[in-house]
């Protein structure tokens, strides 16, 4: 069993600033499948990747609806072996605006 030093973080953004967390993914496909909802109460979605256990800032955070940049970031994860290139083109189709899950 492989164990994972990166984790993502999916938080509900309001407009006035303020945001939950709503769930914490060691695996794109388990982010794909659980994570990338949102109410409909809520603003926005952020992604944070980040590191266990470290006192640096995050890798990185995107939030909805463009999730600007998230595509170019994961270039350097793969090249690192971090992430398949098949899971981050996955999540980047289910981060499209015409695929995005809203509860």
């Amino acid at each position: 069993m492989m164990f994972r030093k990166l984790y993502w973080v999916t938080e509900q953004v309001d407009r006035d600033g303020s945001s939950r967390v709503t769930g914490v993914y060691t695996s794109i496909p388990d982010l794909i499948r659980h994570g990338l909802r949102w109410s409909r109460t809520s603003d926005s979605l952020r992604l944070t990747l980040t590191k266990l256990d470290s006192e640096k800032e995050p890798l990185g955070s995107w939030a909805s609806p463009g999730f600007s940049g998230l595509e170019a970031s994961l270039q350097e994860f793969i090249r690192t072996d971090e992430f398949s290139q098949e899971h981050c083109q996955a999540l980047v189709k289910a981060l499209q605006p015409e695929n995005a899950a809203v509860a």
